[in-house]
């Protein structure tokens, strides 16, 4: 298996990762997609060394080419580098989800030294829209977390100015931040609507 540092993995504690989409046309009715799709999982187990990305930040090509396409490279690659480095424990690439609502589970390993999950998917269709989180830390006050949930919202890539799901390819030319969309299309009745959750429970060590 391919790791920074597999004696770090006599020590890894493995979490069951669900996502859990409830995005459909009953949740966000407005002009709502044909295909509603989610596409391929990836991402990293990592120290606080690395970020892939960050609310406020510029997206990476990687982040970039994931969101408008829902292509995994070249984010895939700039994990890569990372594991060369050392901050990357181990890469996460999985399945998608090729329909919502829907739902899909996987394994991750973390470690002590490694406690760090960053895991995205594209909203599909759409311009640059995505789902994800970002270093969320699951060794916390010397203590692996049991579980824990987290409700998934809508982020803009800041990289196209696409203004409904099936936009023409329209560059933001600069790009900008990173930013969670708090509008159209997510915002329904007066609230700001998820689109799912992902939950993660520690099964075991190693």
């Amino acid at each position: 298996m391919l790791c920074s540092g597999c004696l770090e993995l006599r020590n890894a504690v493995t979490y069951e990762v669900t996502f859990n989409a409830t995005w459909s046309k009953d949740t966000h009715p407005d002009d709502f997609p044909e295909n509603p799709h989610f596409s391929g999982l990836i991402g990293a187990t990592h120290n606080e060394d690395v970020s892939f990305w960050e609310v406020g930040e510029l997206a990476s090509p990687g982040i970039k080419n994931m969101a408008e396409t829902g292509s995994k490279d070249p984010l895939i690659r700039e994990i890569l580098k990372a594991m060369l480095q050392r901050h990357v424990l181990l890469p996460i690439s999985e399945d998608g989800l090729p329909d919502s609502p829907d739902e899909i589970t996987i394994t991750i390993k973390v470690s002590e030294n490694y406690p760090l999950v960053t895991l995205v998917t594209m909203i599909a269709p759409s311009p640059d829209w995505f789902v994800g989180v970002n270093s969320l830390p699951l060794y916390q006050n010397g203590e692996f977390v049991n579980e824990t949930i987290i409700t998934l919202y809508a982020y803009d890539a800041g990289t196209d100015s696409g203004t409904n799901y099936t936009s023409e390819d329209n560059p933001t030319d600069p790009p900008v931040p990173i930013f969670q969309i708090e509008g159209y299309p997510f915002y329904y009745n007066e609230e700001l609507i998820p689109l799912g959750t992902c939950t993660f429970t520690k099964l075991s060590d190693t």
